[in-house]
């Protein structure tokens, strides 16, 4: 699985956003990721 294909800005943003290390965040598989994201959403719409 090759890493995701993220700016290192952007890497980093979401890094500190899931409290996850930035090599896992890299190493994580994209439907992981985005189904995080949801929920991050969720909780800023509560």
């Amino acid at each position: 699985m090759k890493p995701l294909q993220l700016s290192t800005e952007t890497a980093i943003k979401l890094s500190k956003k899931l409290n996850v290390p930035l090599e896992q965040l890299m190493h994580m598989p994209q439907h992981i990721l985005i189904q995080k994201l949801m929920e991050l959403e969720k909780e800023k719409e509560n």
